[in-house]
């Protein structure tokens, strides 16, 4: 069975952040660093480009720029939003929407997912989530 895959594409400007600091908090990130990173990531460049099922995301702050590429379906190693190597395992949760769980490499820590998807009004909300605290991002394209 064929079925559409969504078009994650284009370049994404941040609508909406719901408790980003709190998942900063909850990952152990001193009140500094949450500051600076609250501050850096308020305006986040998200541009995806997609072949198929791979994703190619590359977020731009005015700190740091992060990359990451992966096939759904297919292990992948990145880091968790805090920094920390993570092996992650992302699958298609419904036809509009990745979820992802990781696994860190070593040492111990929250348990951290996240889940990108696509809505009907051409949104794309990413949730972060660390143990029971979940950051809802919603972008629209530009």
């Amino acid at each position: 069975m064929d079925r559409k895959i969504p078009d994650f594409s284009g370049t994404w400007k941040m609508k909406s952040s719901e408790n980003f600091e709190e998942l900063l908090k909850a990952l152990g990130v001193n009140v500094m660093l949450r500051k600076i990173a609250v501050a850096a990531a308020s305006k986040p460049s998200v541009e995806i480009t997609q072949d198929g099922e791979t994703l190619s995301i590359k977020t731009s702050t005015s700190v740091r720029t992060t990359h990451v590429t992966f096939t759904v379906g297919q292990e992948f190693s990145e880091t968790t939003v805090d920094g920390r190597p993570c092996t992650s395992f992302p699958v298609w949760e419904t036809d509009s929407k990745i979820s992802c769980e990781q696994t860190l490499q070593k040492g111990e820590g929250p348990k951290t997912a996240w889940t990108r998807e696509l809505t009907n009004d051409g949104e794309l909300i990413l949730t972060m989530t660390a143990d029971d605290v979940v950051c809802t991002r919603v972008y629209i394209r530009e």
